[in-house]
């Protein structure tokens, strides 16, 4: 798979002790990139969770999924909710 771009985004959000990270990546081919954007998302929130640890080893990661994905063969997906 050819990427042609990636973007990470890390949202704190303090006063619910959560972080929200989000992966974008886009591709020359005509194929998906689910897994490079699961795989981004996972090794940032490993990142996070390793920092975190140190302050709370409750720390857990949780939500890890796909939310959209255009092109490729089988089309468009949006996640409910």
């Amino acid at each position: 798979v050819r990427v042609t771009g990636a973007d990470v985004t890390v949202e704190p959000n303090v006063a619910e002790g959560r972080v929200h990270v989000l992966t974008t990546v886009r591709a020359f081919d005509r194929t998906g990139v689910e897994m490079e954007a699961l795989t981004s998302v996972s090794i940032a929130a490993l990142s996070l969770y390793d920092t975190a640890k140190a302050f709370d080893r409750s720390a857990r990661i949780e939500g890890v999924r796909l939310l959209a994905k255009t092109g490729g063969k089988s089309g468009e997906y949006h996640a409910a909710g």
